[in-house]
């Protein structure tokens, strides 16, 4: 397993951390999804076959701007 952080614009509601979590938990190769709100971060632990810009894109096409990635 490998753990990817991103680091996202500042999120602004509750419904967000829902959102972020629910989808990158049903991705296939993605073990657990983690969002910290205060810290407007997002801690992915998946399967080294999923690549960080796969995940980059996923939060991104759920409409975050993801500012960095590590």
């Amino acid at each position: 397993m490998e753990k990817t952080i991103l680091q996202l614009e500042t999120l602004t509601c509750p419904s967000c951390v829902r959102r972020i979590e629910g989808n990158l938990s049903k991705a296939k190769g993605v073990a657990s999804a983690v969002v910290k709100f205060n810290a407007s971060k997002v801690e992915v632990e998946h399967e080294s076959s999923l690549s960080k810009e796969t995940i980059n894109d996923m939060v991104s096409n759920l409409g975050y701007k993801v500012l960095s990635v590590k």
